[in-house]
């Protein structure tokens, strides 16, 4: 993984993205792979981007091993999901570091409650739990962090 970089998504990488979006999140137990999720996540890719979001992938040497959106003007953290194949390397921990090459002072994040995985992960790594709540669009209860760069050397 030593030759694994991030970079801009390209437009005709959108489909394959969203199998890497849907296989990571099925990998959560929190849902299950079908045609319908998969086709619901790749035309949300493009509706996200035309709505502002600057979309990132890990390439594996042509293959895509993560996807990461962000959406720069409201310092959010959208999407960071990791292939099952590249999970438990490190991968999530690098693309974390690059998102803070993009939002160096401070950022905001929401995570499903029931994915207990990612966000003791993100506590871990330094974000700040602020409030619950439902999210409308798909009924999940949704824990929203902040991370804040401190004042001491990086």
């Amino acid at each position: 993984m030593p030759d694994l970089i991030i970079r801009p998504a390209r437009a005709e990488e959108y489909d394959e993205i969203g199998r890497v979006w849907m296989e990571s999140w099925v990998s959560t137990g929190l849902g299950e792979a079908s045609e319908f999720l998969l086709a619901n996540l790749r035309a949300r890719i493009r509706r996200e981007i035309e709505n502002g979001w600057s979309l990132f992938v890990a390439d594996d040497h042509g293959t895509i091993a993560a996807m990461l959106a962000l959406h720069l003007a409201k310092l959010y953290l959208d999407m960071l999901f990791v292939g099952p194949a590249y999970q438990g390397q490190s991968l999530g921990r690098k693309l974390l570091a690059f998102t803070r090459t993009q939002m160096p002072d401070e950022m905001y994040l929401r995570c499903v409650r029931e994915n207990e995985k990612a966000w003791r992960w993100y506590e871990r790594e330094g974000f700040v739990f602020e409030k619950e709540e439902i999210e409308p669009s798909n009924g999940f209860m949704m824990k929203y962090y902040r991370w804040k760069k401190t004042g001491g050397p990086p």
